[in-house]
């Protein structure tokens, strides 16, 4: 079974541009969070009823992706994740009042029920950026977007305070503000954890 490497942060920050970059520096197998092929990304944006059906989806995705990933003979490398997923994405939405207590409740079974089958990746990156940075990227994204920047202090508080459960040397924290978006000295230091922890 391979190592799993998880990009996370707060929506703009960018993930899916650092995957990228990272997987054109090593041969990766890399997973992207899709929000393209979500069948229900869109009609949550439109309605709010949608926001238990795309939280189920997502999770059972990331936990497609994670064994799909496992698989693969190569580090694997994910755009967000189950551990995001819930942690992030579903407290926003149900502190947002998108889902109610049950509906909250069925997506934390769903998730623990999901972790308890397959191990957590081994390294967790953790991307921050400044209020500037995240306003410009979501501007320049090319998708739908469900969370905006007036979310992200809240989004960050609830990330602070799940990774404050995981062991620190499984957690590697970028401030990537000023990072163009080849993000080399992110790559740069994400390929030196990935080698001493392979090592």
């Amino acid at each position: 079974m391979s190592s799993l490497i998880a990009i996370v942060g707060a929506s703009g920050v960018g993930k899916t541009s650092l995957v990228r970059a990272l997987a054109k520096a090593q041969p990766f197998e890399t997973a992207y969070e899709e929000h393209a092929e979500r069948p229900f990304q869109a009609l949550f944006k439109q309605d709010q009823r949608y926001a238990l059906a795309n939280q189920i989806d997502y999770l059972l995705r990331c936990a497609e992706q994670e064994k799909q990933l496992r698989l693969s003979s190569r580090i694997g490398l994910m755009d967000g994740g189950l551990d995001l997923d819930f942690h992030g994405f579903t407290r926003l939405f149900y502190s947002q009042g998108s889902l109610t207590d049950p509906e909250f409740d069925l997506c934390r079974r769903v998730y623990h029920v999901l972790r308890e089958g397959s191990p957590r990746p081994e390294l967790f990156v953790r991307l921050c950026a400044d209020e500037k940075t995240i306003v410009q990227r979501l501007s320049m994204r090319d998708r739908i977007n469900i969370v905006s920047p007036k979310d992200t202090a809240l989004f960050n508080s609830f990330l602070d305070e799940w990774l404050a459960s995981i062991p620190r040397d499984q957690v590697l924290e970028l401030d990537v503000s000023d990072e163009t978006l080849d993000y080399e000295r992110s790559v740069r230091a994400i390929l030196n954890r990935a080698e001493r922890n392979e090592a």
